[in-house]
């Protein structure tokens, strides 16, 4: 491989790679206590309505993962980050002036459509530069700070909230993609040198993507991503609805969201240790069977509860759930990836797209079925649960029995 153009020092590159990802996290959370005020403001038809805010971004997420890659292996790695990041700020800036319901899930769609670009090539940026356990190392950082997002994006959007109304966060994000578009341009070199590009061919894309979706393994576990993505979409949804006027929260709602996104974080602390010793297919199962299991009984409670269960009660669950949910993100993508290591790129792609179809497909209807309590919420992880644990057996069948440690 040609060798690229010398780089910025390692903190600057790393601090640019956590805000280029950091997009998709402030695009999905940071808003999550405005949904109520957008949806009111922009005259959506029914209460549920205001979930399409989010179902919208991921459907053009899932659209822009599966393009990005392969025009950054043409093209370059900067080219296609700034198309991306170009389509994310105009879709920000529409949905900040915007007074069309329609037109801001159109523009949120846009909006998703282009944070794909940073998502899928700042990671073909960091594999340019960087292999084995030194991207390891880049990416932990980058991950601490991914784990962060998550945490402090709804109080962030509940602060704004304080001082202006929603449109003010849609022109922050925008400003967050500018900042990040001139950093790019002014700071960063170019990683994928022109010799090592490759045509951008159809046909070649078309032949790896059939083999990634045949594969049975990459399948399987692309699906069971795809459902337990589903349930947290669900959530997402509903999330603003349930507490803050299910059990009343009110402006408390960025905390307990926050306390349940540090349980994902904290899982996949506890799997970078573990994982090692136990196996990614061992500690995935039985987060799984576990989270399935947790599921079932807490539905039965909520039924005899009348849908109200105590919120100490089911702050517990979505806890205990989220920890087995972040135990099954940090593995079941490294599982499906396993075997495409000779056509990484768009593979990646693949699985990415796929899953992220899958769970708007699974996850949007449940969050439609909200209805003033957690009932259809606890029923939808429990029933994606089961489809996940069926695609994951799916996926081991016939996979030869190995006398190493297991991976």
């Amino acid at each position: 491989m040609t060798t690229p153009a010398p780089q910025r020092s390692s903190v600057e590159f790393i601090t640019l790679m956590a805000l280029t990802f950091s997009l998709i996290a402030m695009s999905i959370d940071g808003m999550l206590a405005a949904l109520g005020d957008i949806a009111r403001d922009l005259g959506a038809g029914d209460p549920n309505d205001r979930q399409l805010v989010l179902t919208a971004f991921f459907a053009g997420l899932t659209v822009g993962q599966f393009i990005y890659g392969p025009i950054s292996d043409s093209t370059g790695r900067k080219p296609a980050m700034y198309a991306g990041i170009g389509c994310f700020i105009a879709g920000g800036l529409i949905c900040a002036v915007t007074t069309d319901f329609t037109t801001m899930i159109l523009a949120r769609a846009l909006q998703g459509f282009g944070a794909a670009g940073p998502r899928i090539v700042g990671m073909a940026m960091v594999r340019d530069l960087h292999g084995g356990r030194a991207m390891a190392r880049i990416m932990s950082f980058v991950m601490a700070v991914l784990i962060l997002v998550p945490v402090m994006a709804p109080s962030i959007g509940q602060l704004i909230l304080f001082v202006a109304d929603w449109r003010a966060i849609f022109f922050g994000l925008a400003i967050m993609g500018m900042v990040d578009f001139l950093w790019l341009a002014m700071r960063q070199s170019e990683t994928l040198a022109p010799p090592d590009r490759v045509p951008l061919s159809l046909r070649r894309i078309l032949l790896s993507a059939r083999e990634a979706v045949t594969h049975r393994t990459t399948l399987g576990y692309t699906l069971a991503t795809g459902f337990i993505f589903g349930a947290v979409i669900s959530y997402l949804g509903t999330s603003q609805q349930i507490f803050q006027e299910q059990y009343g929260t009110g402006r408390l709602f960025g905390l307990y969201f926050g306390i349940l996104a540090a349980g994902i974080g904290l899982a996949a602390i506890v799997n970078a240790r573990l994982v090692n010793r136990f196996g990614m297919r061992n500690l995935s199962k039985w987060a799984l069977r576990t989270s399935c299991l947790l599921s079932i009984v807490f539905l039965v409670i909520a039924f005899l509860l009348g849908g109200h269960p105590p919120l100490w009660a089911f702050m517990a669950y979505m806890t205990v759930l989220f920890f087995c949910n972040g135990l099954q993100f940090s593995n079941y993508s490294a599982l499906a990836m396993e075997p495409m290591g000779h056509i990484a790129g768009v593979a990646a792609a693949v699985v990415g797209s796929l899953s992220n179809l899958v769970a708007v497909g699974t996850g949007t209807p449940v969050g439609q079925l909200y209805d003033g309590t957690v009932i259809p919420l606890v029923a939808g992880f429990a029933g994606l649960g089961i489809a996940a644990l069926l695609a994951a057996e799916w996926a081991e069948l016939g996979r030869p029995t190995r006398t190493i440690t297991p991976s």
